[in-house]
């Protein structure tokens, strides 16, 4: 079967308000894998935990048996660890990191398949000129209400509680990701960002950027656009783009 090939772009900024970056990102091409974390928690906390929790993935997917699981179970597995690392930590090593935890989305490329895991609200997103899908569903309060139907979306500037998340990696001992799974199209471009970039440029802007800019310089104006927009956040960017 003909692998399709894949190009990889990320950039991470900490932002204009942000004494520290706090977001982990990782490119292994090796064993297909591509991760945003924002990490949150004071005394470094934040930075803590996203490296953990890249680092966890990374450990565990590396592994031969991983291979012979499937895609789903090695991911739920992942972010069950991830979990249970930053967690015991927290509680065993040092407790000023009580309460870290992060968000952490992630791509999974295995043959022709892609994975979409997620817990928290960094978010991927889906482009196909001229189109832009956000894959992910973000957990967070403000998306809660959302659902509910408790909060219009033109009223979702003044929500105060925008940023609290209601899962996330670490913060508990266990947590579930949700996991999409497609089959990737050779033209298609995957989007994984922190809330740096989402919380400040509309998806409209994203798509805007997707559409006028290859891959390689969309990243950088993403960031830009974020920077430019006020910057209240680390942000981190990275896109795939698969091609045959």
């Amino acid at each position: 079967m003909e692998m399709m090939k894949i190009d990889a772009w990320f950039l991470t900024d900490k932002g204009l308000r942000r004494d520290s970056n706090q977001d982990s990102y990782l490119i292994n091409k090796d064993i297909g894998i591509y991760i945003v974390a924002d990490g949150m928690g004071g005394h470094s906390g934040g930075e803590v935990a996203s490296a953990i929790a890249v680092q966890t993935i990374e450990d565990i997917i590396k592994k031969p048996e991983a291979k012979d699981m499937a895609p789903r179970e090695v991911l739920t597995h992942a972010y069950e660890e991830a979990s249970r690392r930053i967690y015991d930590k927290a509680a065993n090593e040092n407790p000023e990191l009580a309460g870290m935890g992060t968000t952490m989305v992630m791509a999974y490329v295995r043959n022709k398949q892609i994975y979409i895991a997620n817990v928290g609200d960094s978010r991927c997103y889906l482009f196909k000129k001229p189109y832009l899908w956000q894959l992910t569903e973000d957990h967070s309060l403000l998306n809660e209400q959302i659902r509910a139907g408790v909060m219009k979306e033109e009223n979702i500037g003044q929500f105060v509680a925008r940023n609290v998340i209601t899962r996330s990696v670490g913060y508990e001992r266990e947590v579930q990701p949700d996991i999409i799974e497609r089959e990737v199209q050779p033209g298609e471009t995957y989007l994984l960002c922190s809330d740096g970039l989402s919380g400040l440029v509309n998806d409209q802007k994203i798509s805007q950027i997707l559409n006028q800019n290859s891959p390689d310089k969309a990243v950088k104006t993403c960031v830009d656009q974020a920077l430019a927009n006020g910057g209240d956040d680390n942000v981190t960017v990275l896109i795939l783009h698969f091609y045959e």
